[in-house]
C-alpha cells in the first residue's frame, strides 16, 4: 500500500530527478566516482529520502524540519 507521502508530486519528481542524475553520472569519468559523481547522486536522492524520513517522525515539528531539509 502506498503511503500519503509517496503520492506527493514533489516526492515523485524527486525520485525522477534522482533516476536521471544516476543515469547521467554513469557517463562521468571513473576518476570522479568519489567526487562530483557521488556528491550529485547523494544530493539528488536526499530530496525524496528526507520527505520519507520526515513522514516517519513522531512530531509535527520533526516532520516539518525534514521537509525543510528536502527543500
Amino acid at each position: 500500500m502506498e503511503s500519503n507521502y509517496q503520492k506527493l508530486t514533489v516526492r515523485q519528481k524527486g525520485m525522477d530527478l534522482a533516476q536521471k542524475v544516476y543515469f547521467i553520472t554513469e557517463s562521468f569519468p571513473n576518476k570522479e566516482i568519489y567526487g562530483i559523481t557521488s556528491q550529485m547522486r547523494r544530493s539528488s536522492i536526499s530530496i525524496p529520502s528526507n520527505i520519507a524520513e520526515g513522514n516517519q517522525r513522531n512530531t509535527k515539528k520533526e516532520h516539518i524540519n525534514f521537509l525543510f531539509i528536502a527543500k
